[in-house]
């Protein structure tokens, strides 16, 4: 598994990125319906495109298995296709978000506890709620900061 920062960002990519979203959102976003999917899945591309550093994980073959998006400290976007789940690449993707480009913060769906737990693991605590998402939708956001380590705590 190869990951790098990607800067040409080709319409075969986003289409490539946008079949990984989509399989990844199906996976884990239960609480949203088909439509809301389709609806979303329509500003995709120009998130992908407006965003600072985006990062994505390549197979063996050099197709894109997953994808992460960081704007200033900022977790943005993290996508991994559904097969590749469980196999500690998410946990090599925020590793390297953190030490490549100090991913401190990020906000995840409420209703995706398993990648609460999952960002929780990776040392990130909530520190804020909100009952609407960013686009005024009726799922609650929980927002999290990297916490500090063991040695900092001393």
């Amino acid at each position: 598994m190869k990951i790098i920062e990607i800067t040409d960002r080709t319409p075969d990519l986003t289409e490539q990125l946008l079949e990984v979203w989509e399989s990844s959102v199906r996976a884990t976003h239960l609480f949203l319906l088909d439509d809301e999917i389709k609806s979303i899945k329509e500003y995709v591309p120009q998130a992908l495109n407006g965003i600072a550093h985006l990062i994505i994980a390549e197979d063996e073959t050099g197709c894109p298995v997953a994808f992460m998006g960081i704007e200033d400290g900022t977790l943005e976007m993290l996508f991994i296709s559904p097969e590749e789940r469980g196999k500690g690449l998410g946990k090599r993707l925020i590793q390297y978000g953190i030490e490549s480009y100090g991913v401190k913060r990020l906000a995840v769906n409420e209703q995706n506890p398993q990648a609460k737990g999952f960002y929780e693991h990776m040392g990130f605590q909530v520190y804020k709620r909100t009952d609407l998402d960013e686009q005024g939708n009726p799922y609650p956001l929980l927002y999290m900061r990297l916490g500090k380590t063991s040695e900092e705590r001393r």
